[in-house]
């Protein structure tokens, strides 16, 4: 299946892997690719020099293209940029804020950069500002989210920009794919249906959640943060909603929450750990290789869009 966005991976499918903190290191990222996507390594707020450990260990794995995701408000974000360009990482994606001010250096060297938008403002500025392409994630996906949905974000960023978009959030599926396709994206990036890929060092007990879920067992924390996180349900979720409610302070939410996301994916908390997941949890049913997953879904998209 070859797209813009494939050409400019260097992929066989325009598929990215979410850059989900803490699941997204380099086993999973290396069999992404490997599967002919494009895995990703999530610096999230990593110190740089496991950033870079863990580039040199998927290198070892795979001689295909993967990327890292940048996220730009992690203080040691200059550094993580750095490391990128010296260990000649092919792909950036980023999130949280304006990788402008790392554009230049990445862009000398050769370096694709695909920042994760969550408006049509944000995704003219990216253009404008020299991203290859953009990510149009919408609010159904896991973990920090945007307010508008996949279905009316993905037509209006492509309609809004030239660079090929590559739509996210509420896709886990041929289905979904064929979808994006039809909104005008030119690539899907999957984080949730990744979640429990086989080569995935999630704790079994978060993989079970996900598979168990239903379509409403996800909900959203932090709304009154200005930073809002979608999750699955469980005991820490009601009770951060809980004290949301009650007019908590962003120190006392931030307590409850730390150290929340590690616990659920390394230790199987699944009772206060934070699970986060995307509305597509309900469409996960099983525990499938890389390669499984990512061939599945090309198949019934290319089905469905009569290729």
């Amino acid at each position: 299946m070859e797209t813009r966005v494939s050409k400019l991976l260097g992929t066989k499918y325009p598929v990215i892997q979410g850059g989900m903190a803490w699941v997204a290191e380099y086993h999973l990222a290396a069999a992404v690719s490997n599967a002919g996507g494009l895995g990703i390594i999530g610096a999230a707020s990593a110190p740089p020099e496991v950033v870079r450990e863990q580039i040199r260990e998927a290198k070892k794995l795979t001689d295909k293209p993967f990327g890292v995701n940048v996220m730009l408000l992690n203080p040691n974000a200059a550094e993580v940029a750095q490391i990128v360009i010296e260990e000649g990482v092919k792909v950036v994606t980023t999130g949280a804020g304006n990788p402008g001010k790392f554009m230049d250096d990445w862009k000398k060297a050769g370096v694709v950069v695909i920042p994760v938008v969550a408006s049509v403002a944000m995704a003219r500025m990216m253009e404008r500002g020299g991203a290859d392409a953009v990510i149009a994630e919408g609010m159904e996906s896991g973990g920090h989210i945007g307010a508008q949905t996949t279905m009316t974000l993905v037509p209006q960023v492509a309609d809004a920009v030239q660079i090929p978009v590559i739509a996210a959030g509420g896709i886990a599926d041929g289905r979904g794919m064929a979808a994006a396709f039809m909104l005008g994206a030119e690539g899907v990036q999957m984080g949730t249906r990744f979640v429990v890929a086989k080569e995935s060092i999630v704790h079994p007990n978060y993989k079970e959640r996900v598979i168990k879920a239903k379509d409403i067992d996800s909900e959203v924390t932090g709304m009154s943060t200005g930073h809002p996180i979608r999750v699955l349900r469980n005991q820490m979720s009601r009770e951060y909603l809980k004290l949301e409610k009650e007019g908590a302070s962003f120190e006392e939410l931030e307590h409850l929450t730390l150290g929340s996301l590690r616990k659920a994916v390394m230790d199987g908390d699944v009772v206060n750990g934070s699970l986060m997941a995307g509305q597509s949890a309900g469409m996960v049913k099983k525990e499938q290789t890389c390669k499984e997953i990512i061939e599945d879904v090309v198949t019934q998209a290319e089905s469905l869009l009569g290729r």
